[in-house]
């Protein structure tokens, strides 16, 4: 799968995943994809603070990416 491919089908996974986000008053945003196998996202609004984001990140933002792309390897959240 081309890189292009990859964005795309982790684009189709965070648009999943963000109303979830969103109704909690928060959302993602995608920053890089390392080697079409890192995803490096930003948790942002009331996600950026919540003391659960490492839980979101983990069981919901990256089993939701490695559902529509599972060659990703990881899920990282870049703070500010």
């Amino acid at each position: 799968m081309s890189s292009n491919e990859i964005r795309k089908h982790v684009e189709i996974a965070l648009d999943e995943i963000r109303p979830f986000l969103q109704n909690d008053g928060g959302d993602i945003n995608l920053l890089e994809i390392i080697n079409n196998e890192i995803v490096k996202v930003q948790l942002v609004g009331a996600c950026s603070s919540c003391t659960v984001n490492q839980m979101t990140l983990k069981t919901g933002v990256e089993m939701t990416i490695k559902k529509h792309a599972p060659q990703i390897k990881s899920v990282i959240n870049i703070q500010d």
